[in-house]
């Protein structure tokens, strides 16, 4: 009986002591992010006279004011009062060309579809200083339910514990404490595509269709799996033709009641969109790559993997809701859209990596037969992942030793942040490897 009472203590201290250092560990990125990453960066903003208007909450500052200007009876969200009444509120003035510091006239121009006003009205209503307090629990509450819902439609069997290391490393990671922050948009569009998959996943089509309408006030989050969707939805019509029906009927309602209030919206918004390469970074792979390639390189990286991405929805077009199949599928194109479509610096909106994560996670020991080149990358990811909560530890306790001067420099404030920009590209490279193995194990089947 000593055996086994030993090994039990074993595992319950290695349990504990995993805990204990997962709460340190998240303790330590969330001083960090809050306590000294943001106090330093509206620093910097002050000093560039940008500093008198809203930076907590700021990404949904420009949705709200919209709402409450077409509440009121202004219905152009895309013109240049517009964006100058947007520039006062998030810093305090208008942009001004004769500012070297500035950043471009044209940035923080509203950039959603204006059926994102009708989505969002009901938070016109509250004055924004109140309306920022509310958002920002219910942001936090949407993200540790989507972990849930995500773990489910992917078919992870996670324990509580399990479960409990996933919500700290969601929460305390530095892309979502970003997004936190500013009160991203794009965390309520993970959340609404978390729940349509999980509907989904459980045969209420015309429910997941309806909530993947509603993540387009977002779309370059989930345009590519979104249209894996609609070309699974039309290869079997009979059962699964509500979701694309469902899907393009509520679509059909937002954008034709979008046009109702506001007829030159479509145009206007183009407009902006082709103009958004001024004020944003690229896509995440040309972000990257492009100072080491040519300049042409990364315009062709992102056609082959978006050809890629179209070859993968063929070819999984049939695979049941239910299958490995179709959750990599899914999976692999929220990938690719993370460093083909989302603009570099959009971390924030890299919480669409989460399926791609547990679906490795929850296949951690069937793949060890991928080879070593997968084992070497999700010890990599692991890394990758626990890095900024090792590295703002260690930053905090080093911190007293160092001069202000030296503890803010960039090389080495910044140091919990460098792996951010490489976790999608891991994520991807995993997820591509199971699909190569899935389809090696399916050939040798067929033989």
């Amino acid at each position: 009986m000593t055996a086994p009472i030993l090994v039990t203590r074993h595992g319950n201290g290695r349990a504990k002591l995993a805990l204990a250092l997962t709460l340190a560990g998240a303790a330590s990125m969330l001083y960090y992010h809050l306590g000294l990453f943001i106090p330093r960066a509206l620093e910097v903003r002050a000093a560039q006279g940008l500093g008198n208007g809203y930076a907590f909450g700021d990404d949904f500052y420009p949705i709200w004011l919209t709402s409450r200007q077409a509440l009121a009876g202004n219905h152009d969200a895309y013109n240049a009062a517009m964006t100058s009444k947007i520039q006062i509120g998030l810093f305090g003035r208008p942009l001004s060309a004769n500012n070297p510091q500035d950043p471009p006239l044209d940035y923080r121009t509203f950039a959603y579809p204006a059926y994102t006003d009708l989505v969002f009205w009901p938070a016109a209503t509250l004055p924004f200083d109140v309306l920022r307090v509310f958002l920002a629990p219910l942001f936090v509450s949407l993200t540790i339910v989507s972990i849930f819902f995500w773990s489910s439609a992917v078919g992870w069997r996670a324990s509580p514990t399990q479960i409990l290391f996933a919500i700290l490393l969601t929460i305390c990671s530095y892309p979502v404490l970003e997004g936190l922050f500013a009160e991203q948009p794009g965390l309520v569009v993970a959340f609404l595509f978390a729940l349509a998959m999980f509907a989904l996943r459980r045969e209420h089509l015309l429910f997941a269709g309806f909530l993947m309408a509603l993540t387009m006030v977002k779309p370059q989050m989930t345009v590519l799996a979104i249209l894996y969707l609609l070309v699974w939805s039309l290869h079997d019509w009979r059962r699964r033709g509500s979701l694309a029906i469902s899907f393009l009927a509520t679509m059909g309602i937002l954008v034709a009641a979008s046009v109702a209030l506001w007829p030159r919206w479509i145009p206007a918004w183009a407009h902006v969109i082709l103009g958004y390469h001024r004020y944003a970074t690229p896509p995440l792979i040309r972000e990257l790559l492009g100072p080491h390639l040519s300049s042409s390189a990364g315009p062709w990286l992102i056609a082959v993997l978006l050809a890629v991405a179209a070859v993968l929805a063929w070819r999984s077009r049939a695979a049941e809701a239910a299958s490995f199949e179709f959750w990599l599928t899914l999976s692999l194109l929220l990938a690719i859209g993370t460093v083909t479509v989302l603009p570099g610096l959009a971390v924030y909106d890299h919480v669409v990596l989460l399926p791609g994560m547990f679906l490795v996670v929850s296949r951690w020991r069937e793949f060890n037969a991928a080879g070593p080149v997968f084992r070497m990358l999700r010890t990599a990811g692991a890394i990758v992942i626990l890095w900024p909560w090792f590295a703002a530890c260690a930053l905090l306790v080093i911190s007293r030793f160092l001069s202000s001067e030296r503890f803010y420099s960039t090389a080495l404030f910044a140091v919990p942040l460098r792996t951010a920009a490489s976790l999608p590209f891991l994520v991807l490279a995993l997820l591509a490897l199971l699909w190569r193995h899935r389809m090696q194990v399916g050939a040798r089947q067929t033989e």
